[in-house]
C-alpha cells in the first residue's frame, strides 16, 4: 500500500473541503487512491458536511450534565443554524453526549486552534527536555516532540478525543456525521467543567470515567 503523504492529504482536502483527519482516514481506507477517497468521503457525507462549515451557526442549545451525587458538573453550548434542527432528537442527543464526554474525558479546549501559543511552546519544551533526558538522538528529537504534541492534542482537545460511545471515532468525526445527517453547519462553541474539590486529593479518574459510562449506557 502506498504511503499516505501530507501532500496527498492536502490535495484531497482541497478537492473535497473535508477535514484533515477525515481525508487521512479516507486515503488509508482506499490505499492512497485519491478518486476512491473522494467517493469514500461523499458516501460518508463528510465532503458535503465540510462545504457547510462556512455557514453561520447561531442557534442551538446550552445543556448541562450533573454527575450523580453532584461530584462533577458540565455546561456546554453547541450551535446549529436553525431552531428547527436544535429541537431534533438527534441534535439534543449529541449535545447531551458532549456534556458527558466533557465530564468523563476532561478536555481543556474545544480544538487545537484554541490552545494558547504559550501552552503549546511550554509543552514542546517539556517534551524536548524529556526526550533528551531519555537519551534520544538529536536527529529524531523533532519527530518525537511532534508525536507527543499530537498525543497532547488528542487528550486535551474535545474534537480530537475518542468518542466515549464509540472509541473508533473521534468527537469531530461524530460531529461531521451529524452535520451530514441534519444538513446544517454545527459547532461546539464552548464548555465549562466543574469538579467538587478540584485541586485536592481525589480518587482515580478511571473510576469516575467508568461511572459516567455506566450512566450513559443505562
Amino acid at each position: 500500500m502506498p504511503e499516505v503523504t501530507a501532500a496527498m492529504v492536502k490535495e484531497l482536502r482541497e478537492r473535497t473541503g473535508a477535514g484533515i483527519l477525515d481525508c487521512k482516514k479516507a486515503l488509508n481506507e482506499t490505499k492512497g487512491d485519491i478518486d476512491k477517497a473522494i467517493a469514500y468521503l461523499r458516501e460518508k457525507g463528510l465532503a458535503a458536511a465540510a462545504k457547510k462549515s462556512g455557514r453561520i451557526a447561531a442557534e442551538g442549545l446550552v445543556d448541562s450534565y450533573i454527575h450523580l451525587g453532584g461530584r462533577v458538573g458540565v455546561l456546554i453550548e453547541v450551535n446549529c443554524e436553525t431552531d428547527f434542527v436544535a429541537k431534533t432528537d438527534a441534535f439534543k442527543e449529541f449535545v447531551k453526549d458532549m456534556a458527558m464526554q466533557v465530564a468523563a474525558s476532561k478536555p481543556e479546549y474545544v480544538s487545537r486552534e484554541d490552545v494558547p501559543h504559550q501552552v503549546i511552546e511550554g509543552e514542546k519544551e517539556i517534551y524536548l527536555a524529556a526526550a533528551r533526558n531519555e537519551g534520544k538522538p538529536e536527529q529524531v528529537l523533532d519527530r518525537i516532540v511532534t508525536g507527543r504534541m499530537e498525543k497532547f492534542f488528542q487528550e486535551n482537545c474535545l474534537l480530537e478525543q475518542p468518542f466515549i460511545k464509540d472509541t473508533d471515532k473521534t468527537v469531530n468525526q461524530v460531529l461531521q456525521e451529524l452535520i451530514a445527517q441534519l444538513g446544517e453547519n454545527m459547532a461546539i462553541r464552548r464548555f465549562a467543567r466543574f469538579e467538587r474539590g478540584e485541586g485536592l486529593a481525589k480518587r482515580d479518574d478511571g473510576d469516575f470515567a467508568a461511572e459516567v459510562m455506566a450512566e450513559l449506557n443505562k
